[in-house]
């Protein structure tokens, strides 16, 4: 009887036990669209900043459902079904949830508007595993000595760049850096592992006295300070490569940009799990929501610690990886996405990763430091046949700055993708009204061999002088027929004056757009004059408040200009 008992005892002990291992369950859930939503693209600084909508509007990318964010109604309706909500992504129209039990599920599956149900439990479950972190081998840094004479201060440099200014002349940046153009007005988002004591280090004391540093989000631990010590130097070094101004020794390639600093990877050697994608695709629809004009990422994903969520070298298509979808996502937006190609290129992968397979991303890979292919530096095609990498830059001893101080030679594709987010900031400052997919192209064309690109170092390393002149003479051609387009009064009301110039008598059409891309009003068959001219639009009281683009075109040429109401 007392060993029936004992029995009876210990099989309700397990049932206990496997009970409580089961309180909680993940799944994400797909909605099929954003519904009635309490947003609306018609009012778009609800969700999105300034800059976000004036980028938009410079590119003539119209607001769609895709901006806004997940119908709050439909949060509503999964939290009262006993759903928790542990992430949402507007790009994705997607959340994951943790419910108690099973019925729940059940009963969110019921909803009109759920697309799709599936579990998740892998991507916050950490299995124990001796698998070494597989993907983005570590960067090598080792420590230099600061040489003297070949690299000294010359007159007629913009900077004292110190040994740091071979990754700048290899690519021309230098050239745009003498022109006055050094990233100023441009925002780059830096999405990565760690900042790791940007505020204190001397590297970026520029940065911090003027301000050039907007803001941090550490999306992987929501709250915690992406400058803790504790965390990746990852990011510190990266941001370094564009940011950084140590005279003498180190000037980044963008040092009077602004940047942004979002952690959306976690950096643990012991922690590589696809979660980490989702976090990526927070991170730069945040970065697009601040109106950034640039992401830089190096970062990637293929194999990870738990060999249930491997990528495969097929899911290199460009549109299968979480990741992919966002990056090619927020360069839909007008972002330029720029991400190194990763540091496979040695080891059993060889390929590149997500999201450098985006179509739509700018994938750089390594050269050393005069300029010939890094063994290690991953290579393309894509699974679907297109070249990858874009372009190469020195990922080879490039220069970053170390803790607690002075800088270092750092290789790995990690450090060639700064490089050219910072030029590409440069490039764009000196050519505002050119589509970020203009300036990506405009750089593979500069390059050694746009000619004969391959799958080693794409269309080559750049040559950011030749890709300023390349747009400098297309702007030329565009905008002969006009010039000097101005119009006031900022913000109007009821009517705008506007004043350009004709290079002939010829007749136009004017039309104002809103952020959706919608003619909102038109005037058609004005006539110029050689010479100045003055416009008055008029009858624009019954448009709403908000930015515009105002479009001035002959048929053949356009030219623009932001207006406010």
């Amino acid at each position: 009887m007392i060993k029936v008992l004992f029995t009876l005892l210990l099989s309700l002990i397990f049932v206990t036990l496997a009970t409580a291992q089961q309180d909680s369950y993940i799944y994400s859930v797909k909605f099929n669209d954003k519904g009635n939503s309490a947003f609306s693209i018609s009012r778009p600084l609800e969700f999105l900043s300034t800059k976000s909508v004036e980028r938009r509007l410079l590119q003539q990318i119209p607001l769609t459902e895709s901006d806004l964010p997940v119908n709050p109604d439909y949060l509503k309706s999964i939290r009262s079904s006993g759903g928790e909500i542990l992430y949402k992504s507007k790009w994705l129209n997607l959340i994951i949830i943790k419910v108690t039990n099973k019925a729940s599920i059940e009963k969110i599956s019921k909803n009109p508007f759920v697309k799709e149900i599936k579990p998740a439990d892998h991507l916050y479950t950490h299995h124990a595993s001796n698998r070494k972190n597989p993907y983005f081998d570590t960067e090598s840094v080792k420590k230099i000595t600061v040489k003297q004479g070949a690299d000294d201060f010359k007159s007629g440099r913009a900077f004292d760049y110190g040994q740091s200014f071979n990754q700048s002349q290899m690519i021309a940046v230098d050239q745009l850096h003498n022109m006055g153009f050094t990233g100023r007005g441009m925002t780059i988002a830096v999405l990565d592992a760690g900042f790791n004591s940007v505020n204190t280090l001397a590297a970026f004391d520029s940065l911090r006295t003027n301000a050039q540093i907007l803001g941090t989000k550490d999306f992987v631990t929501p709250g915690n300070d992406v400058y803790n010590t504790s965390i990746s130097t990852h990011g510190m070094m990266v941001l370094s490569i564009m940011g950084g101004n140590l005279p003498g020794q180190l000037i980044g390639t963008a040092p009077k940009a602004s940047y942004w600093l979002l952690r959306s990877e976690d950096g643990r050697p012991d922690f590589e799990y696809v979660i980490e994608e989702y976090y990526w695709v927070n991170a730069a629809e945040y970065a697009d929501s601040v109106g950034a004009d640039i992401i830089n990422s190096s970062l990637g994903y293929t194999t990870f610690l738990n060999p249930a969520e491997d990528h495969t070298y097929e899911d290199m298509d460009g549109n299968t990886t979480v990741v992919t979808i966002g990056a090619d996502m927020a360069a839909s937006k007008g972002i330029l996405v720029v991400n190194s190609a990763g540091n496979s290129g040695n080891n059993e992968w060889q390929y590149i990763g997500a999201p450098a397979d985006g179509d739509s991303v700018f994938t750089i890979g390594a050269v050393d430091p005069a300029g010939v292919y890094a063994g290690f530096s991953s290579r393309g095609p894509t699974s679907d046949g297109r070249i990858k990498p874009d372009v190469t830059a020195q990922g080879v001893s490039t220069i970053v700055a170390t803790i607690p101080s002075g800088v270092a030679g750092g290789s790995g594709t990690s450090f060639s993708s700064p490089v050219i987010a910072g030029a590409s900031a440069c490039l764009w400052q000196a050519n505002p009204t050119f589509t970020n997919m203009e300036l990506l192209n405009a750089i593979r064309m500069s390059s050694s061999q746009s000619a004969t690109p391959d799958n080693f170092k794409g269309w080559g390393i750049p040559n950011f002088l030749l890709a300023n002149n390349l747009l400098t003479s297309s702007l030329l051609v565009l905008t002969e027929p006009f010039s000097g387009l101005n119009a006031y009064p900022v913000p109007f009301v009821g009517k705008i004056n506007i004043e350009v110039e004709s290079s002939s008598w010829r007749i136009v059409d004017l039309k104002i757009y809103n952020s959706v891309g919608s003619s909102v009003a038109e005037m058609e068959g004005v006539e110029l004059s050689k010479g100045k001219n003055l416009i008055v639009f008029n009858k624009l009281e019954r448009i709403p408040k908000g930015i515009y683009m105002l479009q001035l075109s002959d048929g053949y040429y356009v030219t623009t200009a932001k207006i406010i109401k």
